[in-house]
Parts: C-alpha cells; sequence; structure tokens
C-alpha cells in the first residue's frame, strides 16, 4: 500500500500538469474553433483562411495560460519562451493547416475537420513544452 502511494504521489506534479496544460489546450481549441466559425458563418471567410486567424487569436491563450499556469514552475524567461512556443505553434500550425486542406479535400464539413485536427496535434505541444520551451 505504501508503495502505490508513493507512485502516485511521485506522479501527482505530471498529472497536475496534464490536467492543467489540457484545460489551456481546451480553452485555446475553443478559441480557434469559435473564431473560425464565426469567420466563416458571419464574414463567408474561407475555412482554411480562417483557420489562420484562428490559430492566431488562440495562440496568445495558449502561450499565457502554459506561461502563467501549466508551467507556472518554468525559469524559462519570456524572450526565450515565447519565440520557442511561438515555432513550435508554427510547426503545430502547419500540419494543422495541412490536414485541415486534407479533410476539406475529403469533403468533410469544415466543422468535424477542425474538430478532429483541434484533438490530434496537442500531444506533440505539451511534450516540447514540457521538454523545451519552458525547461
Amino acid at each position: 500500500m505504501n508503495k502505490i502511494y508513493l507512485t502516485v504521489n511521485a506522479y501527482l506534479p505530471l498529472l497536475m500538469q496534464l490536467f492543467r496544460f489540457g484545460i489551456v489546450g481546451l480553452s485555446a481549441a475553443a478559441i480557434h474553433f469559435g473564431t473560425v466559425v464565426l469567420m466563416v458563418q458571419g464574414y463567408t471567410v474561407p475555412p482554411l483562411v480562417a483557420n489562420i486567424f484562428g490559430f492566431a487569436v488562440s495562440f496568445q491563450m495558449s502561450y499565457w495560460g502554459h506561461r502563467l499556469w501549466t508551467f507556472q514552475e518554468s525559469s524559462a524567461l519570456h524572450r526565450i519562451a515565447f519565440p520557442r512556443l511561438l515555432f513550435v505553434q508554427i510547426v503545430n500550425f502547419a500540419a494543422n493547416e495541412a490536414l485541415f486542406f486534407l479533410f476539406l479535400a475529403m469533403k468533410l464539413p469544415y466543422m468535424v475537420a477542425l474538430v478532429i485536427v483541434l484533438t490530434v496535434l496537442p500531444v506533440f505541444t505539451f511534450i516540447s513544452s514540457k521538454l523545451w520551451v519552458f525547461r
């Protein structure tokens, strides 16, 4: 029993960090999704173009949420962490846009395609953020 408690206790900080990452990520994804839908339905912007704006708006939520909450124990300076996360997110966005294009070419409804894309790529973001951005 004591061994199980020690094992769970050892992983608790990581589990809490994953939980915070999930909350920030879901918030950023909701902002991204909402921005795209608003631009497509409200302003008739093509989905792939609206996706660029969705990324730009949600990046701010992502950076500050992860900086101030998910990786709050990090001593990484803003001038180092911000460009690193921007780089990670641009790589992530390139994959996002490519997958979004592919799903749209497959005639999936843009909302379905966007939900799939926004749920596939967060693992890359967490690992790179933990090991490099906010190290």
